[in-house]
């Protein structure tokens, strides 16, 4: 019989599942490549690829091997959520410019068009839609995906195979990064936001002043333009809100290693 390439035992198979496991939860919440918009065999041929050249360098504790099929998939689920658990602080920043392009495309009148998001599956709005596409430029530019990349080495001398802590604490952690959504995305809708309400309250004078005038015809392609004309100039501090949050990720990850943890 041909042995077993290139792991020599059974008990190796097992621990090279579990490190995919983890991995594949890493990508799975991903951005980038988590979503449908890239085929579904091109993330397991990457999921695999990058477990498989990053094995041999792993310090992995073996823990201790299950005896039944029931057991081996808790395992596996564990490291699964270990590597959801992290992606998730990068997904929360992702939501936040959604929600941020939900409230600009609602005040610019774009509430009506609403095209099919490739990434999740439904309707969306137009500019959620363009506000993700610059925030995944600048996700990659930053190369916060290459930060997840040495993530998924350094979890393993953290937390061991197995060593998933679960407690109040993590659920207070998440609890909080996810009340981020709203106030991420509420700075970034902020400067179109303001204009848009001074438009609208200059638009209410003048309907008073001039009742014969159409204010709803004009106030359509009025908010367009002003919503595009301060969302061009203020472009800067989109990228710099992102950018600082962005750069928050790498100390949200260490908290959140020391909390899932033993002993964290």
């Amino acid at each position: 019989m041909f042995p077993l390439l290139p792991f020599p035992s059974p008990r190796e198979v097992i621990i090279f599942a579990l490190v995919l496991s983890r991995v594949a939860g890493i990508f799975a919440a991903l951005p980038v490549f988590g979503g449908r918009s890239l085929p579904l065999r091109i993330k397991m041929l990457a999921i695999a690829m990058i477990t498989l050249v990053s094995f041999p360098a792993l310090s992995i504790t073996p823990p201790p091997m299950p005896t039944d099929v029931f057991s081996l998939g808790v395992l596996l689920l564990r490291e699964a959520a270990v590597g959801l658990t992290l992606a998730f602080i990068t997904q929360i920043i992702f939501a936040a410019v959604e929600f941020s392009g939900q409230i600009i495309g609602m005040q610019m009148g774009f509430t009506i068009s609403q095209i099919i998001d490739p990434t999740h599956g439904n309707q969306t709005q137009i500019m959620s839609v363009l506000q993700t596409l610059l925030a995944t430029l600048l996700f990659l530019s930053m190369n916060i995906h290459h930060l997840f990349i040495r993530t998924i080495v350094d979890s393993f001398s953290i937390i061991p195979i197995g060593g998933m802590h679960l407690s109040g604490e993590i659920i207070t952690f998440l609890v909080k990064r996810t009340m981020d959504i709203f106030v991420i995305g509420v700075r970034l809708a902020a400067p179109v936001m303001v204009s848009l309400l001074l438009a609208s309250v200059a638009l209410g004078i003048m309907a008073r002043a001039f009742p014969q005038m159409n204010i709803f015809m004009i106030s359509l392609p009025l908010n367009i333009g002003i919503g595009f004309i301060v969302l061009g100039m203020t472009l800067l501090v989109f990228f710099h809100v992102l950018e600082v949050s962005f750069g928050q990720v790498k100390g949200q990850i260490d908290t959140l290693f020391g909390l899932l943890a033993k002993g964290g």
